[in-house]
């Protein structure tokens, strides 16, 4: 097998795999590496504060940038990519077009800013990206079970079954009330309810609730790391389903869930005080949401294409 360079994604994996107490060798064989990979990822990118995985891929990358062998972006491959910018693609957007990383965009925007440029207003988030958090130390408190993202099955990074969810967390003006979303990853189903307090229990039986009609539909949550989603252990018993967290501050890893949120502050606004939020505007949201055709699902509707798995069931039956 030819040795491929460690992935962002799976120094968040390894990451939070060794704070759930996993030894090297466990963590290699639920990467699929050599366990030499592991112990030379350690060895090479740890710092003072012990081994930080943005800080690993920022190691890394700078000795791939003195190497020798570095490849080097092309004028027009950059100016291309600038012109995307322009037109507010991500970087990963942009990377998955052109012969460049997302990491080298990222890198050359917040140079052209240290520089005086303006590159860096294109960016849609632009104030997550590289904020600095306690110096990597988690302010969240501690979820009790709290399962990594790292252990759930690769299958479902397919979206080849319906079944898998994400869930997070809206809030308004105030910060005062919050509105729970949960999207389905293979459809873009989503499920909207508002809470009145961002406890956990609020938040664990409005998922529940939202959920039930569905159960057989669901066979795993993916949470970030609010402690509104502590009682996850509630949900799963209740749901008969396996609840897993994202690696901090790795908000990618939901990407459904990050772009439903984009698309649900469409109607509610941050600055929409969320006591003003009736069921009645909740079920238009989600009906227009859930009925609008996507390219993804080749034009057919998240409604549709989650119905159509019951048929299937049925079908089979």
């Amino acid at each position: 097998m030819n040795y491929t360079h460690l992935t962002q994604n799976e120094r968040y994996q390894i990451y939070a795999l060794l704070k759930a107490g996993h030894t090297q060798r466990e963590i290699a064989q639920l990467l699929d590496r050599h366990p030499s990979t592991i112990s030379r990822e350690l060895a090479r990118n740890c710092g003072l504060r012990g081994y930080r995985p943005r800080q690993a891929q920022r190691l890394s990358e700078a000795r791939a940038a003195n190497s020798r062998n570095a490849p080097r972006i092309l004028p027009e491959v950059w100016e291309e990519a600038q012109r995307r910018l322009a037109l507010q693609h991500s970087p990963e957007q942009i990377a998955a077009h052109l012969p460049i990383s997302h990491e080298a965009i990222y890198q050359r925007i917040y140079a052209d800013k240290r520089a005086g440029g303006a590159l860096w207003r294109h960016l849609r988030c632009q104030k997550q990206r590289r904020k600095r958090y306690a110096s990597g130390r988690s302010l969240r408190g501690h979820i009790p079970g709290r399962r990594p993202i790292a252990l759930r099955p690769q299958a479902v990074e397919s979206r080849s079954l319906v079944g898998h969810w994400e869930g997070d967390t809206l809030i308004g003006a105030g910060r005062k009330q919050a509105i729970v979303n949960l999207t389905e990853r293979k459809s873009g189903f989503c499920l909207l309810a508002h809470v009145r307090n961002k406890t956990s229990e609020a938040v664990s039986e409005a998922i529940i609730r939202l959920l039930s009609p569905f159960k057989a539909r669901v066979k795993t949550l993916t949470f970030d790391n609010g402690l509104e989603f502590a009682r996850h252990g509630e949900i799963d018993r209740a749901l008969e389903s396996t609840s897993y967290f994202a690696d901090p501050y790795a908000s990618w890893q939901r990407g459904t869930n990050e772009n439903t949120n984009g698309l649900i502050r469409q109607y509610l606004p941050k600055s929409r005080p969320f006591h003003t939020v009736t069921q009645e505007e909740l079920a238009m949201i989600m009906d227009r949401l859930n009925h609008r055709p996507r390219k993804r699902l080749g034009w057919k509707t998240p409604h549709q294409v989650f119905m159509q798995s019951f048929s299937r069931v049925a079908l089979r039956g």
